[in-house]
């Protein structure tokens, strides 16, 4: 695990089953990769301003137990580079136990003016931190 990031389910996220409805966990998945890339400096409004847009591509998710309103959770993901995409492998674990809620893979691209291109700024993060593991 290269990092996570708290949260508490809200009544709100739940559906009438109360248990979180699906598209949530999606919604927790894309905060917590901002948040670890805002706190390793790539932000991207940023990278907009250039053009170079950080998109997913594709998303692959695996629901393993439900969580319900109030349930505190880690999000926690690993980043690795295949290719032209950015991989983040993430998964939900509830608290404090640490059940396992949710799995999901989240392909990125990088789109420069409208075309697909590796990201310099990506790449060099990513040596960057395959070094220091």
């Amino acid at each position: 695990m290269l990092y996570s990031l708290e949260f508490r389910v809200r009544d709100y996220e739940c559906d009438l089953q109360g248990i979180v409805n699906n598209a949530n966990y999606q919604h927790y998945y894309e905060h917590t990769r901002h948040e670890f890339l805002i706190e390793n400096n790539i932000s991207f409004a940023a990278l907009h301003e250039q053009q170079i847009d950080f998109v997913v591509a594709r998303v692959e998710m695996s629901y393993k137990y439900p969580l319900r309103s109030g349930d505190s959770f880690v999000s926690e993901l690993d980043f690795r580079q295949e290719g032209i995409k950015y991989v983040f492998i993430q998964k939900i674990y509830r608290l404090p136990d640490r059940k396992l809620c949710n799995i999901g893979r989240f392909d990125c691209v990088c789109l420069d003016h409208g075309r697909l291109k590796k990201c310099e700024l990506l790449d060099d993060f990513i040596r960057k931190i395959t070094t220091e593991k």
